[in-house]
């Protein structure tokens, strides 16, 4: 699935949602410099954040096309997994990763970010968190079971869980892994809560960049989407989305 974001990279960067500002001010305020490392980088969205916030950003991208898409709006961009990729002696204030650390060993990924941090700098993966309104989950689910019965994802967990309990999961493991790691301060979360309107045409836009869905062949796919769709349709055409966006982050100790 990593490797499928980028069969749409137009659409990706189109569609996808920017971070909030007051996290990245935040995570620019608090790390020593303005040389960034953007792990995952994708099509350059939060990378062109950091940008406009003053900071010199450098990519590791391991999908070619995203790189390329990246490299067109202007950012320095290598291709490799952050595993096997060579800071060269290269090092930075902070290393941040826009919804891709979840993609990244949570230990050997951490050792490689104490490795490419100056002493004082800042690691900080984040994501978004949301939940659609019910309606459009349903009508998700539904929809998926009908075209992939054999899928893997816990669509039940989906339909019962809160967003954030699920996340909450993963945000401890990363946390974990930084500990394991070593080089680090305790680690800790910082939250950003904020929501945003989608009509029907912009939520169908953004859905099929989703991991469950780039995978599907176009007849299924569009199956899913008109059946998001149509509840979309049933809702008066249009939903407000509440969004948490939440950096797992640890200050580097130490030497380099």
């Amino acid at each position: 699935m990593a490797e499928s974001f980028g069969v749409d990279v137009e659409r990706y960067d189109r569609t996808r949602p920017s971070y909030p500002d007051a996290m990245i001010a935040r995570i620019v305020a608090e790390s020593p410099g303005p040389e960034v490392l953007d792990v995952g980088c994708g099509t350059g969205t939060a990378a062109r954040q950091f940008r406009t916030a003053g900071c010199k950003v450098f990519g590791v991208e391991p999908d070619a096309r995203m790189a390329e898409f990246a490299r067109r709006g202007g950012l320095d961009v290598e291709v490799a997994t952050f595993e096997a990729w060579d800071p060269a002696g290269r090092h930075f204030d902070a290393v941040v990763a826009g919804t891709a650390w979840h993609w990244v060993d949570p230990v050997a990924g951490a050792a490689k970010a104490a490795r490419a941090l100056r002493p004082g700098g800042r690691l900080a993966p984040f994501w978004h968190v949301f939940q659609p309104p019910a309606q459009v989950t349903e009508a998700f689910v539904a929809a998926y079971r009908r075209v992939a019965p054999d899928s893997p994802f816990d669509l039940d967990r989906i339909q019962t869980a809160s967003a954030l309990d699920i996340y909450q999961v993963g945000f401890t493991k990363v946390a974990d892994g930084i500990r394991a790691a070593g080089g680090f301060g305790e680690p800790e979360q910082w939250r950003f809560d904020w929501e945003r309107s989608y009509t029907r045409e912009e939520w169908l836009d953004q859905l099929p960049t989703q991991g469950t869905l780039t995978g599907l062949p176009p007849d299924k796919l569009a199956e899913v989407v008109e059946g998001v769709g149509a509840a979309i349709d049933a809702m008066g055409g249009s939903f407000t989305m509440p969004y948490t966006t939440v950096a797992v982050t640890a200050t580097r100790t130490g030497a380099a």
